[in-house]
């Protein structure tokens, strides 16, 4: 008989501390993301240190009847995933000893304080008895009475208690869902690109079955490390379903923990834990989306069954090399160091296993963004993008981030609209909740002046990604249909959420100056540049307004220091044609506009049809003989 000490608020043991009210684990005072049935079985066994506490007995306390789980792969996960946390080990145990075919016991000093109400007992484990007391003959007949009793009830058991089983058995409903960035349990905090790619990677596999609402990597990164419970996350992230986990990375090893919860009550759904070569990451990757898939009763279709199943094992040193370039491609993003960083560990990744898919891709965003953040001209940028993505999918034509960049690569390097819109709808075929693929679709879209469709876009793209960077495509495809007085509404909106985004000021300056009003506007390009450290694009926009109410003098000082740059950074002939239109210069505007063509500039694709600091050249025939050869006069 297991007797059950005086409740506690906290239980501590070395530098653990257990709330068990609020159900969190610290350690030297700092939460550790343990939720659900793992802090369950962790009050359970402290509650009672030094003492047996049966699987039974822990079965009754935490995985009440009505639970639907795999019990013995629920209770070893939640086990291991304790360990993990405390850093115990089952070979030679410093908290958690298992007692192999009859339970756990906790070996630790365990400190209480705090003592509050008793809590109920624990349920003993139960014993067989193989004895059965004799009947006295004169209760036969209350015997067969009770025997016939029996019978009815057993029959009944049968008709009636698969129907309950199967009301019981039914797991909410999860059609959504987010992967919380896994925690890196490998001990190396120099290991944390791994874990961020680990995270990435699972969310881009979950992305490719349409029948399911996977958020996107934007979204869930900013919960990294965070302490807020679950259910708050799910409603925030609008999703049923949340996965968390960990890695653990040693040597050539790689071991995945993930567990399913239901987010709005943080139920526990389903936990495993895979451990494989680490060339095998690739098939380890796919096998746990297929595994949380089959969990959520998600339809996969036979093509996306087949893209899970093609695995192929990869270079360790080539995957390593991979997931650091995929790191730095997102971290910093946008800045030259970063973008040449990640281009580096591409070319690397590359080197070592030139089979490798996922490279290729990652080195073509490298390329690209290189050249779209204009640290780079074009020229020099373009092409190696291009070659790197159509290498990536001769390799492999299922990866549909790689035909969003070739989407965004055939709209602004080749102008070819008909390929650009076939690459983003394959692409979105092929990952239905990647929101870059939506995002990107929603503003050319609205470039090619298709309202409705764009709307349609920015509200997926919402739903995939309701963090500020999805917000923004809703500003550019505003921006790209001329609604400035939309534009100047949304911005305003997105400003009282991020005071600080230079994007956000400098599309409310945009929204000023396209509704009349020019000095609000230039005191929003003002705080933009500011906050931006001196952005190109802001920067044109100011000398435009500067111009308009008059300070020619301070759009020409604008335009000289474009100038002198250009001898030592890339500076877009594009936005130097604009600050030339601005001071009513319109031949040296398309003498500029002319080698904005010739080298392909980005700007020539994005600002041509929506920018207002080229309005006074609309009306001349060299503008609409440019449109023509940018096939924009259809």
């Amino acid at each position: 008989m297991l007797a059950a000490a005086p409740a506690s608020r906290v239980l501590r043991f070395d530098s653990f501390e257990l709330d068990v009210r609020a159900a969190e684990l610290r350690k030297d005072g700092v939460k550790l993301r343990l939720q659900g049935q793992p802090i369950q079985v962790l009050a359970t066994l402290l509650n009672s240190p030094g003492e047996l506490v049966t699987r039974e007995q822990l079965r009754a306390q935490v995985w009440p009847a009505e639970t639907f789980v795999d019990f013995d792969h629920s209770l070893h996960n939640s086990i291991a995933r304790l360990r993990e946390a405390l850093g115990d080990s089952a070979g030679t145990p410093h908290y958690i000893e298992t007692l192999p075919r009859r339970g756990y016991r906790f070996i630790g000093t365990v400190e209480r304080i705090g003592t509050e109400e008793a809590p109920p007992p624990v349920a003993p484990a139960s014993s067989p008895s193989w004895e059965t007391p004799p009947v006295p003959a004169r209760s036969w007949h209350r015997a067969i009475l009770i025997a016939t009793t029996l019978l009815i009830v057993a029959i009944a058991a049968v008709l009636v208690v698969p129907t309950l089983s199967h009301r019981a058995a039914a797991t909410p409903s999860v059609r959504s869902i987010a992967v919380l960035p896994l925690d890196n349990f490998s001990g190396d905090p120099a290991q944390e690109f791994f874990a961020d790619g680990m995270t990435d990677e699972l969310i881009t596999d979950l992305a490719k079955i349409g029948s399911l609402r996977v958020s996107s990597r934007t979204s869930v990164m900013r919960y990294k490390g965070t302490k807020k419970p679950l259910p708050e996350i799910a409603r925030e992230l609008n999703v049923d379903g949340i996965i968390e986990g960990s890695v653990i990375r040693s040597g050539q090893r790689v071991r995945i923990q993930a567990q399913l919860l239901y987010g709005p009550t943080d139920k526990h759904l389903w936990a495993e834990t895979y451990d494989r070569d680490l060339g095998d990451v690739l098939s380890l990757q796919s096998e746990v989306a297929e595994a949380i898939a089959q969990q959520v009763r998600a339809q996969v279709t036979p093509q996306q069954q087949a893209r899970f199943n093609a695995g192929r094992p990869v270079n360790p040193e080539a995957y390593d090399a991979y997931s650091k370039g995929r790191y730095h491609l997102w971290n910093a993003f946008g800045s030259a160091q970063s973008l040449n960083t990640a281009k580096t560990y591409f070319e690397e990744a590359v080197r070592k296993d030139p089979g490798f898919a996922l490279a290729h891709s990652g080195l073509a965003d490298a390329y690209f963004y290189l050249a779209a953040f204009r640290h780079v001209s074009p020229a020099s940028s373009y092409q190696p993008a291009e070659d790197a993505v159509r290498q990536a999918l001769a390799l492999d034509d299922s990866i549909g981030e790689a035909h969003d960049t070739l989407a965004l690569l055939s709209w602004h390097y080749n102008w070819d609209w008909d390929a650009t819109e076939r690459e983003l709808n394959q692409a979105i075929l092929l990952a239905p909740s990647y929101s870059c693929a939506h995002e990107d679709r929603a503003t050319y879209l609205a470039f090619r002046g298709r309202r409705s469709e764009a709307e349609a876009e920015v509200a997926k793209s919402l739903q995939l990604d309701p963090s500020a960077y999805s917000a923004g495509t809703q500003l550019a495809v505003l921006y790209q249909l001329r609604d400035f007085s939309q534009l100047l509404e949304a911005s305003r909106r997105g400003i009282a959420s991020n005071p600080n985004d230079s994007f956000e000021h400098f599309n409310l300056g945009v929204g000023y100056e396209g509704t009349g009003k020019r000095l609000e506007a230039i005191s929003e390009y003002q705080k933009a540049l500011e906050l931006s450290g001196g952005d190109q694009d802001v920067t044109a926009a100011l000398a435009h307004a500067y111009a308009a109410i008059g300070r020619k003098a301070e759009t020409q000082k604008i335009l000289r220091d474009f100038q002198q740059k250009s001898a030592s950074i890339y500076v877009s002939p594009y936005l130097i044609a604009t600050l030339y239109a601005s001071l009513d210069d319109k031949d040296t505007a398309f003498k500029f506009l002319e080698k904005a063509y010739q080298e392909k500039a980005l700007d020539i694709s994005w600002y041509l049809k929506a920018d207002l600091r080229i309005d006074n050249l609309r009306s001349d025939p060299r503008y609409q003989t440019l449109l023509t050869r940018v096939n924009l006069n259809n």
